[in-house]
């Protein structure tokens, strides 16, 4: 897709999902700051998750902030995606 324009949000807060924000990151790679519940069990499959998402939408430098709620694969991979097009567009969040 490209270089980060801008931050770009998405998701709730609710149970069973995750709030993603995408931001430009200054130098190049990925840093993820995570918050979960279920962060020992399962913060580093989330933090997986959502580098591959990053990566196969051509993100190669971004910084990440997630809250998760107990969200699936498939909901943080669709929130990833959300949060990215919106970082792409005018306007952002």
């Amino acid at each position: 897709m490209g270089k980060l324009l801008q931050p770009g949000q998405a998701g709730t807060i609710e149970s069973n999902d995750i709030i993603v924000t995408v931001a430009p990151a200054a130098e190049d790679g990925i840093v993820i700051e995570l918050t979960s519940p279920v962060i020992k069990q399962y913060g580093n499959r989330i933090r997986e998750v959502i580098a591959d998402t990053l990566v196969s939408l051509g993100v190669t430098q971004a910084f990440v902030q997630a809250n998760d709620k107990g969200a699936l694969d498939c909901t943080i991979r669709a929130r990833v995606q959300t949060a990215v097009a919106r970082a792409l567009q005018e306007g952002g969040i």
